[in-house]
């Protein structure tokens, strides 16, 4: 697995910026399509998203799909690992639930904690 080169924590990924480009930036999003859409505005070297449970046909977990179209790694913790709503809850404690291609391609896996991703110091 490579290293990402930053971490930034957003409870939600409409707060998403510029300056968090190529980062992994975890938030407290659902992984639905609607906050995919955030998400490509600003690219990252990984996004996290919670899976808010799976949701009607997968909604929770939607986005990640599309990110992968456009090459963006994207990963959803689980929701029993993490609150909703809350990027440091997924980051001190979520467990990967869900991968894209892209993800999978930077070593990333369903199981892994989440906070065992390195994270160069800034």
């Amino acid at each position: 697995m490579t290293m990402a080169p930053r971490l930034v924590l957003l409870d939600s990924v409409a707060n998403v910026d510029p300056a968090h480009a190529h980062a992994l930036v975890v938030t407290g999003s659902h992984g639905g399509a609607s906050a995919a859409r955030f998400a490509l505005a600003v690219p990252a070297w990984c996004y996290v998203f919670n899976d808010a449970g799976g949701g009607k046909d997968g909604a929770g977990t939607s986005g990640l799909a599309l990110l992968a179209q456009h090459g963006q790694a994207a990963v959803a913790v689980s929701h029993t690992s993490a609150r909703i709503g809350e990027a440091t809850d997924s980051w001190a404690s979520g467990v990967v639930s869900a991968v894209n291609a892209p993800a999978a391609a930077l070593g990333l896996r369903a199981g892994q904690r989440l906070d065992s991703v390195a994270v160069r110091p800034s």
